[in-house]
């Protein structure tokens, strides 16, 4: 209380097993964001008076939906749910009743961005094939317009995303969007670039990226894959991606290019797989796995050494997810079983593999790459390119300078294009 002086710290909870956001603070109540007894998370009400967990109240309730983000914007909630790994945005009254839905433009991803006391509200859009633009929405008419877009030489109308589910190998549903042109042949020789993360409760959304442009405009089709792992239907999503479940992932991705090749998407010689950090080890898995099935890989800044991962820098915190090799001998069996290093086998005909790390890499440090890249080519036969690329004065991706990205993006995607035979035009 600042209304009083030298007013102690109350604390709300203590209980780190969940996750609690507040939203916003209105009179005497606090909004919380919140996935304490509801893995799929819900809005609970908090009374500065009573501030203890047993007296919270639920406002909103958790549904079959994922509840992604919530904000309170000109006296209203703003939440967004997941509906199969897609954005659906929907306005409450502070009391917790659902006044509308707001339809969006596309299969994508919103933000919405106000305050408590706003007259105004706007919203951030994107999609696989709209680019990040600005909306302003009308609170009372549910109507938006468009506010700024960003001048990109692209056009969407030439294009079309659906999405697909498909069995795993367990016969679990997993959804993957497919971007392509709208002219697109489903002859088995489209170009493929599949794209999937599957770890620590990261849902992948829809989002637009000028890099993927030219391989779109040559005939390419993306392939984003909502692998187990994530958490696009909730905790349980996450938890059956993780430790002695892991190999689910990796089933999940292997599933889906063989999904693509059944559908005359595709071929085996048309897919390049692309996954970086935990992304890279789903890359590196399931190309010593399923060597035959892939003609690219691309693992990037990838953990590889599944037996020795714990031991650097901050290894030590993904044990939640993929247990360490310290834990049990059933548990090193495990992983032994999966782990890209230890899984390469000599004379073997694995894809043409570009690896890729930086040397100040302090989260997966580059050593993991380096390991795997020399195995590589060591046990490769000899019929397709094993590259590794270091980039220098950079580390695990996020702040590096545009100029580098470029250049990165630019030989992954020449390496990926060159070797799946296509013949670009610009």
């Amino acid at each position: 209380d600042l209304k009083k002086p030298n007013s102690p710290f109350i604390q709300l909870t203590t209980d780190l097993d969940y996750q609690y956001y507040p939203i916003e603070v209105i009179g005497d109540q606090i909004y919380i964001y919140t996935n304490y007894g509801a893995p799929k998370n819900r809005i609970m009400v908090v009374d500065i008076n009573r501030p203890k967990l047993e007296d919270w109240k639920e406002l909103v309730p958790e549904s079959e939906a994922v509840l992604s983000n919530a904000e309170v914007i000109g006296g209203k909630l703003f939440l967004t749910y997941d509906k199969d790994a897609s954005n659906h945005a929907y306005v409450y009254n502070l009391d917790g009743k659902q006044l509308q839905e707001i339809e969006l433009p596309s299969l994508g991803s919103v933000g919405f961005s106000g305050n408590k006391d706003d007259k105004e509200c706007f919203f951030g859009f994107t999609s696989f094939t709209i680019p990040g633009a600005t909306y302003k929405y009308d609170m009372d008419s549910n109507t938006y317009e468009l506010y700024r877009a960003p001048k990109v030489q692209f056009n969407s109308d030439d294009f079309v995303t659906e999405q697909v589910f498909y069995p795993s190998k367990d016969g679990v549903k997993i959804p993957m969007f497919l971007t392509y042109k709208k002219d697109l042949k489903k002859d088995g020789k489209n170009p493929v670039f599949l794209y999937g993360y599957g770890g620590f409760g990261i849902s992948l959304n829809p989002g637009f990226s000028a890099i993927r442009i030219p391989f779109l405009e040559n005939g390419g089709i993306y392939a984003q894959v909502n692998l187990r792992g994530g958490s696009e239907y909730g905790e349980d999503w996450h938890v059956a991606g993780t430790k002695m479940q892991k190999q689910n992932v990796f089933d999940d991705f292997i599933s889906a290019a063989e999904y693509l090749i059944d559908q005359k998407y595709t071929d085996k010689d048309k897919i390049a797989i692309v996954g970086g950090s935990n992304g890279g080890l789903l890359v590196g898995a399931c190309m010593t796995q399923r060597p035959d099935l892939f003609r690219v890989a691309i693992p990037q800044v990838g953990v590889m050494d599944m037996l020795r991962y714990h031991k650097f820098t901050i290894g030590w915190n993904w044990a939640s997810d993929y247990g360490t090799s310290e834990d049990s001998k059933e548990m090193f069996e495990y992983l032994k079983g999966y782990s890209p290093l230890h899984n390469l086998k000599p004379g073997t005909n694995y894809p043409a593999t570009l690896v890729t790390t930086a040397d100040h890499d302090d989260r997966v440090v580059p050593a993991h790459s380096f390991k795997f890249a020399a195995t590589l080519q060591a046990d490769n036969d000899g019929t397709n390119p094993t590259l590794i690329r270091i980039d220098s004065k950079a580390g695990h991706g996020a702040g590096k300078p545009m100029a580098k990205v470029l250049e990165e993006q630019a030989d992954i995607y020449g390496f990926i294009m060159y070797n799946l035979g296509m013949k670009p035009k610009f």
